[in-house]
């Protein structure tokens, strides 16, 4: 058994199921001997995004596996692992590298070397004998600690070499999980407790650690309540009366008076960190920070109280002790939380309704994400965004209901995410109805990744807003739009589809967003990849509050 053969039956042992891929590397015949399903996409990038979707299914059970060859396979990995660092999703991604003897000429390269700075670890087979060190070190990285990336590459020369026995008698290294202290869980309690206007921010490492019960009975238990971020969105139901709702850096009216005038903020399963894409907190407050990574607490902010730890640990010692401090039944809501929540979201939604229920041709955005929001089993779907104008636009208007019905990403914002993110997604939860909003600049990135999803009998669909232009910088370059047409874009997307061997539907009229959107789940259970070519408007208007 050779290098590449002992990393695949390590791979069997830690219970991989799904390999994706492109376009040659002899693992990739390896993992297939050992049983473990290979998808091939049509670009690197793709292969690594859809991997990230799978991972974010399933909660550090199970985690999505991408390899590619070295050279320009690796290189074109750039974007697929950029994303997942940004948003701390633990992947395994093994590529090729050069030989041993060329490794350090000029211009080899080394994927572990070079993407060093973009994932949480990064690990090169040097000889045989360190397979299942080299290994246990990848699998403990994407269990423990904050997510990200984990590279192992492994060198054209070394892959081949004979293993030692040792790599055959791996063993699986443990999810290991930590408790916050318990004298800091009672200063967070009383803090809580006693705030005038307290809010808590959820993150997804709710979702990772399974702890939405433990959010929900915490919410009502202290009668504080839930903002959800762009990562987290669906760990609390936004039906629930202390919903806030959730927020890339456009978000409901609810969400940003809470964020705005809390005293004290409660971030959990969050890394809290800055970004363009997420809402500002403001100065002047008392924070308390869960977060399974100590070096995230007091980064971007000074916080008040850390508790590192698991998310579900941490709310459940939270719960206990607030309990101890306030009495089993919690306290009722005597300063009308849930009421005030239910007048400033009937007062914004008002606001917006003009647009969300708005008879214009081209359709508009936002009747479009109204009737999704309608038309979908909240419970049997997944719903992403994709960057720029779909993510901001539907953030705020679309409810999420039940843990991972929404996979919300962004801290950086690659075009194209969201079809590779589906088909993993899908490949993680065959069950379910996955679907996409993209804008027909994204679309351009990853559309033919529609054949993959018809190839790998992985259905989803894609709605692509087809507004002939770039929504998010519709007034952004004037004199080159005007005379060059730089942000301004046209195709039959739906003919592309029917191309790729799906199901295309083109929409021109507002009352035709439904039934399609009704066929379209329709044909995804009968097996079919369905893309809805949707004719939108230019919308700029986003919820963003200055």
């Amino acid at each position: 058994m050779n290098v590449v053969e002992a990393v695949a039956r390590i791979l069997k042992t830690e219970g991989v199921e799904l390999v994706t891929c492109f376009p040659t590397n002899p693992l990739i015949e390896a993992v297939a001997k050992e049983g473990i399903r290979t998808v091939m996409f049509r670009h690197e990038r793709g292969a690594l995004m859809a991997a990230d979707g799978y991972s974010r299914l399933n909660d550090r059970k199970k985690f999505g596996v991408a390899i590619s060859q070295g050279g320009p396979g690796s290189e074109n990995s750039m974007g697929g692992i950029a994303q997942a660092f940004a948003d701390n999703v633990p992947i395994l991604y093994l590529p090729g590298g050069p030989p041993l003897s060329q490794r350090s000429i000029r211009p080899n390269f080394s994927p572990a070397r070079t993407y060093r700075t973009v994932s949480k670890h990064a690990e090169v087979i040097y000889q045989p004998g360190q397979v299942a060190a080299v290994m246990r070190r990848a699998f403990h990285g994407l269990r423990n600690g904050r997510g990200g990336p984990v590279i192992v590459e492994i060198p054209a020369d070394v892959g081949g070499e004979e293993a030692p026995e040792s790599a055959l008698s791996y063993q699986p290294p443990k999810r290991l999980l930590q408790s916050p202290a318990g004298g800091d869980v009672a200063d967070a309690v009383k803090l809580l407790l006693n705030a005038k206007k307290p809010v808590i921010w959820s993150g997804m490492g709710v979702l990772f650690a399974s702890a939405t019960e433990e959010l929900k009975e915490l919410a009502e238990l202290t009668q504080i309540p839930v903002f959800c971020t762009m990562p987290g969105k669906s760990s609390f139901d936004e039906r629930h009366p202390l919903s806030l709702g959730a927020g890339s850096r456009a978000t409901s009216l609810p969400a940003r008076t809470w964020i705005q005038e809390s005293d004290v903020l409660f971030a959990v399963g969050s890394s809290m960190t800055r970004t363009n894409y997420g809402q500002p907190i403001p100065d002047g407050k008392v924070i308390i920070h869960n977060v399974e990574s100590i070096e995230d607490i007091n980064k971007d902010f000074s916080v008040d109280v850390g508790l590192p730890g698991d998310a579900k640990l941490t709310l459940r010692a939270m719960i206990d002790e607030a309990k101890a401090q306030i009495g089993g039944t919690g306290r009722k809501d005597q300063n009308g939380v849930a009421a005030e929540i239910a007048r400033i979201r009937k007062q914004w939604l008002d606001e917006w309704a003009p647009l969300l229920n708005s008879d214009e041709v081209p359709i508009g955005t936002y009747r479009v994400i109204s009737e999704l929001d309608r038309a979908l089993d909240k419970e049997n779907s997944i719903v992403t965004h994709d960057a720029g104008a779909p993510r901001d636009s539907m953030m705020p208007f679309f409810t999420a209901s039940t843990p991972h019905s929404y996979i919300g990403w962004g801290k950086t914002t690659h075009l194209g995410f969201g079809i590779p993110l589906m088909i993993g997604a899908k490949l993680a939860r065959p069950d379910k109805f996955c679907l996409n909003l993209m804008g027909d600049a994204a679309f351009g990135m990853s559309g033919l990744d529609i054949e993959t999803s018809v190839r790998a009998g992985a259905p989803i669909t894609t709605i692509v807003l087809d507004n002939g232009g770039m929504a998010t910088y519709p007034g952004g370059f004037p004199t080159a739009s005007e005379l060059f047409g730089v942000t301004r874009m046209g195709g039959d997307y739906a003919k592309i589809a029917e191309g790729m061997g799906a199901v295309g539907i083109t929409v021109t009229q507002p009352s035709e967003v439904g039934p399609a959107l009704a066929r379209a789940q329709q044909l995804n259970r009968e097996g079919k990849t369905m893309l809805l070519d949707i004719h939108t408007n230019m919308e700029s208007r986003r919820p963003t509050y200055g």
